[in-house]
């Protein structure tokens, strides 16, 4: 439990990229966190490789942490494609891995999936053509439906969306815009405007820009380390949500 006080501190940041050589280089920045929040959450990325040797050795990183911890995965952490023994290493170390699941934690409720692309607005690919569109769409048409059910499921008046893609444009605007249908998809921002939510949080987008807004207002932050470090020079790579504290 956390002291009595008016807001919780939610500490947020994406695209960690651990990997072999990780060793005793992300242990500072985690010590701060630690420090100076009460939640960690973990946009994504968390390995380089999605090997389960990276996942050790984030582990050991982390091994200063004292406060909850909330992730979901990106894309990097399937290229091996040994997922369940990410997310065991994970779980063993007590981090809460959202993959269209939902955890409550000082009274503030939180969602996550690992998203997909699809492209933004007008430019989002459609589900016609050849097979291999079609799945691909339907990829993105699933973690939408994920998320839209996890969401159903937060009961508190704080909601914080946690994601690896991005949901809108404007927060992978930095980025060539060639890749965009790679960053993210539309389709993601329609259940956060229903539900709706405090504040969304991403990464993948390491030449994005920091924040936007949905259609419906809601902030959307990227979170990617890339982001934070250029645009955040001056502070530590990881941005602090102050939320109020209801429990």
């Amino acid at each position: 439990m956390i002291e009595p006080r008016e807001h919780v501190r939610v500490a947020t940041i994406a695209d960690i990229h651990c990997s072999k050589t990780s060793q005793d280089a992300l242990r500072p920045l985690f010590t701060q966190i630690n420090d100076q929040s009460d939640i960690l959450v973990i946009g994504g990325d968390l390995t380089d490789y999605g090997l389960p040797e990276e996942a050790e050795i984030l582990v050991e990183e982390l091994t200063d942490v004292h406060i909850p911890i909330i992730a979901v995965l990106g894309n990097h952490d399937y290229e091996a494609e040994q997922i369940d023994d990410l997310k065991q290493i994970f779980c063993e170390r007590g981090i809460t891995i959202l993959d269209g699941d939902t955890c409550e934690i000082h009274g503030i409720s939180f969602a996550g999936i690992k998203g997909f692309g699809g492209g933004f607005g007008q430019g989002t690919l459609g589900y016609w053509g050849e097979p291999a569109i079609k799945r691909f769409v339907q990829e993105a048409l699933d973690e939408t439906l994920r998320l839209e059910s996890a969401l159903a499921r937060l009961q508190t008046e704080q909601r914080v969306a946690v994601l690896h893609y991005a949901p809108i444009r404007e927060t992978v605007e930095g980025e060539p815009p060639e890749i965009f249908p790679f960053l993210g998809c539309s389709r993601l921002e329609e259940p956060l405007n229903r539900a709706p939510v405090t504040a969304v949080l991403h990464g993948h987008a390491h030449a994005g820009a920091p924040e936007g807004r949905t259609s419906n207002d809601i902030p959307v932050y990227n979170v990617s380390l890339p982001v934070l470090q250029r645009a955040f020079p001056d502070q530590p790579p990881f941005r602090i949500l102050e939320l109020p504290y209801t429990a």
